[in-house]
């Protein structure tokens, strides 16, 4: 994917980012995350059912990479089962950190493939991810 095309893609969803907007409802998840070093601070909820995530929403004042990695990351994994979702998860923090990682997994999350030359952007990238797990083992924890 040529540089231009990633731009765009993180650009279009900072500006008008998918699922924005918390929901009043008992039976989703909910996790904030934050990056101590900057504005990042999302509230992310997440309904999961018979291990499929059914909807994921987010709030909050994030960076560009924050939101529009939140934004991608939901419509990356909103359909998928857990163990699906971890995997995509997990390939795509390898990516981040500049580990082995199947990029066949990642779909539109590859646009971050080059964060890695940012290394004060890793931790903005990787906002959305840290929570997503976090609300995943919850949901285990519970099963």
């Amino acid at each position: 994917m040529d540089n231009n095309l990633k731009r765009e893609i993180i650009l279009d969803n900072y500006q008008d980012p998918m699922n924005r907007g918390l929901v009043e409802d008992g039976s989703y998840l909910k996790e904030n995350t934050n990056n101590e070093s900057c504005i990042d601070n999302i509230d992310m909820m997440m309904k999961i059912e018979d291990n499929i995530i059914k909807d994921i929403v987010f709030d909050g004042e994030a960076c560009a990479i924050s939101t529009s990695a939140t934004s991608i990351m939901i419509r990356s994994l909103i359909g998928k089962g857990v163990d699906e979702a971890l995997k995509i998860i997990k390939n795509f923090q390898n990516m981040i950190e500049e580990k082995d990682y199947d990029k066949d997994l990642l779909g539109e999350l590859i646009v971050y493939e080059d964060i890695a030359k940012q290394p004060n952007r890793k931790t903005c990238a990787l906002l959305p991810s840290n929570a997503v797990i976090n609300m995943i083992s919850k949901y285990l924890e519970n099963k």
